[in-house]
């Protein structure tokens, strides 16, 4: 038996675009011989209209074509304009309309609009339903939370597109297998409003309409009117081992006029101790309340749902070993205060989509809602969460931004905020480097951490033994022409260096070449010249610089003094590098003190003693270092030469209470004076030479010590 051809209409009936013109004529196999289809058989009635199982000729596909009798061609012409958008539906849960059309019978002359949809054979809610109610048992636990899980995710959907189902029933939640479900039959305003139609139908089968919200019988349809459709869903589903079919339909219809009936169900289900039943009677009574608005939204009966004890301890609500929880779910979820989404990250700690979103709304959530600063429990607890997701980098990422920011803004608020710092949180940070050792950003950030982290105690001996300075060693080699991670890396050497107590030096002394090409690699860069030159000098001070390297090292230092004068901490850390270096080295003292190309150390000295003359920190380092260069008496004629005796002199005048500043002073002045007023027996015993580039040893006065 072929469907009847569609005739010439007087009005053209709106149709879907070019791309679905193709199955219009497919479902019209006079127009297109080629393609026929053969119908199977006709299915019970529905409330809409006939169903008819049918096959495609060709290639032997069934389908379920629902035949909606019109009342005239406006009335077709509106229905279908108004399903065209469920078309584009797209939803894993959500069974959709493969074509429509409108069609003439012209058997029983009637105009009919006909929606073609998936064909399935497992069944439906409903069949379940009533095999548990034949045996009196219980839906499966597990079951019921697996597929609730998949209904409200697929209504959700729908209601965030402004969609309403308008149809929802046991029937309509098509079983595709075992654990996997879909809705299907959505329908339309105009269908759902023909009012002679709806009364035929509830004579027919009584049960048609008992899901229908009590405004739906009225016609008028909300999102709301779902909810109590899903209410009646949720309620069969739990009442099965106790109600018969035909008192389960009666409950469904007192309910519309008498809200009371419900209560004594409730208890029941307590008493009887059906799975679920806390979840079921905490929701149920707001979402079947008589009044639509006073029903719960989707978004709150999937939260309420989802954070309940029972759900969160079934193995497979969400479908949570199988599949990803739905976006829509985990958003609603975290919808609320900073809490909430914490209780949400620990209830799905397992989920690693959950916590990416969590992470992400933590990371967008205002200052003022993160309630910083976050105590170091609460920190290592967040940090105990993202443990099990460390092979995967978005989070890590995430939870690192995460990190910087609750540590930073602590610390923003309160210089002497106590800042996490425990070993547990370095094991988290430094297998975040292993795991991911050429992610840029993750770099970036670990590194950022760990000198925020260790700007509160001494941590070398701890991230030694986690073998930082081989891997930071390692990652500024590689990402030398990277700005931000050789930043991130030097800062954090700069940080744990300056504290160090005790430290292995023989994974330090392979620092000194790579740090000598990052700033070579990066010379405008006065921040990296700044984190650079300090890990320089306290490179230095360890002995971790080898002769080879300090004549490249003080090219190094005197210009990134030339290209930042104005930053108080590079001054400071070139002048104390300088010093240490000249300490040991008179090729230094030379590098520093004799004129050159046209310039001179000693002019640049000067320079910075008028800007920083103010600043007795400058200033007593300055003089450490003239005193270390005044120790080599080949260097004294240069320094006389270069003004460097009168600026002492100021010095010393303008310093008084200094001591420390006071003992470089004379020192230098001391030197200057011998050197002009030399002792005749010690010029007959000392041969006259010519200075020459070496390493030698100052005299050892306790101000020369570092």
């Amino acid at each position: 038996m072929d469907i009847p051809p569609l005739p010439p209409l007087q009005a053209s009936p709106p149709r879907a675009p070019a791309s679905h013109l193709q199955p219009y004529l497919r479902w019209n196999p006079k127009p297109c011989p080629l393609y026929t289809l053969t119908i199977l058989k006709e299915c019970s009635p529905g409330a809409l209209g006939v169903n008819l199982v049918v096959e495609e000729m060709e290639t032997d596909t069934k389908y379920v074509i629902k035949q909606v009798e019109c009342i005239d061609e406006h009335h077709a012409n509106e229905a279908l304009e108004e399903l065209m958008p469920l078309l584009k539906l797209q939803h894993p849960n959500i069974s959709l309309y493969h074509e429509m059309f409108i069609m003439w019978n012209s058997e029983i002359s009637s105009l009919f609009l006909c929606l073609v949809m998936d064909y399935t054979t497992q069944g439906t809610f409903q069949t379940i339903m009533e095999s548990k109610r034949k045996m009196s048992e219980n839906i499966d636990s597990e079951w019921m939370h697996t597929m609730l899980s998949q209904v409200l995710d697929a209504v959700e959907y729908l209601h965030q597109l402004n969609i309403i189902h308008r149809n929802l029933k046991p029937s309509n939640i098509a079983l595709i297998n075992d654990n996997y479900c879909k809705l299907q039959d959505l329908s339309s305003q105009a269908l759902m409003t023909h009012e002679a139609k709806w009364n035929v139908r509830a004579e027919e089968d009584p049960c048609q309409k008992s899901w229908m919200a009590p405004e739906a019988l009225k016609f008028s349809f909300t999102c709301k009117s779902d909810i109590w459709s899903l209410g009646c869903i949720i309620l069969d589903m739990a009442t099965c081992s106790f109600l018969n079919d035909t008192e389960a339909m009666h409950l469904r219809k007192g309910i519309r006029h008498h809200p009371g009936s419900l209560k004594p169900i409730l208890k029941t289900m307590e008493e009887k101790q059906i799975p679920g039943a806390e979840i079921f009677c905490l929701l149920l009574p707001f979402m079947l309340h008589i009044k639509p608005s006073d029903r719960l939204a989707i978004k709150d009966v999937i939260r309420i749902t989802f954070m309940s004890t029972s759900f969160r301890n079934s193995c497979v609500a969400l479908n949570m070993h199988r599949q990803a929880v739905p976006i829509f779910i985990t958003d609603v979820l975290l919808e609320g205060n900073m809490a909430n989404v914490l209780d949400v990250m620990q209830n799905f700690s397992t989920r690693p989509e959950v916590q990416l979103r969590a992470l992400n709304k933590l990371l967008t959530m205002p200052e003022e809602d993160l309630d910083l600063p976050w105590p170091t429990e609460l920190v290592e607890e967040l940090i105990s969460i993202m443990k099990q997701h460390e092979r995967i980098l978005d989070i890590l990422v995430s939870t690192c931004s995460l990190l910087l920011r609750i540590l930073g803004q602590a610390l923003a608020q309160d210089s002497e905020a106590e800042i996490p710092r425990g070993r547990f949180i370095i094991s988290f940070l430094m297998n975040a480097l292993r795991s991911h050792p050429n992610s840029e950003r993750l770099i970036t950030l670990v590194y950022n951490l760990l000198t925020i982290i260790s700007s509160q105690g001494l941590l070398s001996e701890e991230l030694e033994e986690e073998g930082l300075f081989q891997i930071a060693q390692e990652q500024l080699c590689h990402f030398q022409e990277d700005r931000d991670i050789c930043l991130a890396i030097l800062s954090l050497l700069w940080s744990l260096l300056i504290d160090a107590a005790t430290v292995d030096k023989e994974p330090l002394q392979k620092f000194s070449p790579v740090v000598i090409s990052v700033l070579a690699k990066h010379p405008e860069d006065v921040e990296i010249a700044e984190a650079g030159c300090a890990v320089l000098w306290l490179l230095s001070l360890l002995g971790c610089i080898k002769e080879s390297q300090f004549e490249k090292v003080v090219e190094l230092f005197l210009r990134s003094i030339q290209l930042g004068p104005d930053r108080v901490l590079l001054v400071n850390n070139v002048c104390r590098g300088l010093a240490s270096l000249a300490k040991v080295s008179e090729l230094v003292a030379f590098k520093v003190a004799v004129l050159e190309e046209g310039s001179s150390g000693l002019y640049l000295l000067q320079d910075i003693y008028e800007l920083y003359k103010d600043d007795p920190e400058v200033v007593e380092n300055l003089c450490m270092l003239l005193a270390h260069l005044a120790s080599y008496k080949e260097i004294l004629p240069e320094l006389e030469s270069g003004g460097i005796k009168d600026l002492v002199r100021v010095i010393r005048g303008r310093f008084t209470s200094s001591l420390e500043l006071i003992s470089y002073a004379d020192t230098v002045l001391q030197a200057l004076e011998a050197a002009a007023h030399p002792n005749p027996l010690e010029q007959q015993l000392e041969p006259a030479s010519e200075p020459e580039a070496k390493v030698s040893s100052p005299p050892q006065d306790p101000i020369f010590q570092p």
